[in-house]
């Protein structure tokens, strides 16, 4: 497999990706419509790093980007790391959510 990771003793990816400063997004995730972040991604991000309070459905995309029931189910107490683009992918700038059962909060670290 082909990486730009660092790679361990048994050549396995080791994902060393640093913060982005002043790069950390948090939206108010609802029951009743999406909310996505209100400042796209940076152009160069390729990962992101989400984290939720609640379980959410969520969907990356565009600016009219619009999570709905029955898209990508993300749980509670998660953190997990998502690639958003770069190395011939499309970059994708906003992460729409929608709280599955009860109002949470998302919260949302570029990551390069």
């Amino acid at each position: 497999m082909t990486t730009i990771l660092l790679i361990d003793a048994n050549d396995n990816p080791i994902p060393a990706l640093r913060l982005r400063g002043d790069r950390g997004h948090v939206i108010n995730a609802t029951t009743g419509s999406a909310t996505r972040n209100s400042t796209a991604f940076l152009d160069d991000t390729k990962i992101v790093s989400v984290y939720a309070t609640g379980a959410v459905h969520l969907m990356f995309g565009d600016n009219s980007v619009d999570a709905v029931t029955g898209v990508h189910y993300f749980p509670e107490g998660v953190y997990y790391d998502f690639a958003i683009g770069g190395y011939g992918v499309d970059h994708t700038p906003y992460l729409s959510v929608l709280a599955a059962d009860e109002d949470c909060t998302v919260y949302i670290s570029e990551k390069v």
